[in-house]
């Protein structure tokens, strides 16, 4: 089960990012974090901004409410998410 934590400017939550996937999705869970392909490249920040807008897209928040907290250029990141509590990301996320 991964862990979503209540911060100061929301909830965070750990991913693991794996690019140049054949589609945007969650495909499961590694060492406590969400694991999610996409189809974007890790190159210029396409990658970063590819998740943010796949996690606006699933949570049906706006972009300014979905920021990269930590792991810009890893494919460890932490997903920070302002305007919901955590039982909520959870259900959206179906996790």
């Amino acid at each position: 089960m991964i862990a979503i934590r209540k911060t100061d400017g929301g909830v965070t939550f750990a991913v693991k990012i794996r690019p140049r996937a054949k589609r945007d999705a969650i495909t499961g869970e590694v060492g406590g974090a969400l694991k999610v392909a996409l189809i974007a490249p890790p190159v210029d920040g396409k990658a970063n901004e590819a998740c943010i807008e796949f996690f606006a897209k699933l949570l049906k928040l706006p972009r300014s409410s979905i920021t990269i907290a930590a792991g810009l250029t890893s494919r460890n990141k932490v997903i920070r998410v302002a305007g919901l509590s955590a039982e909520e990301v959870r259900k959206r996320l179906n996790f």
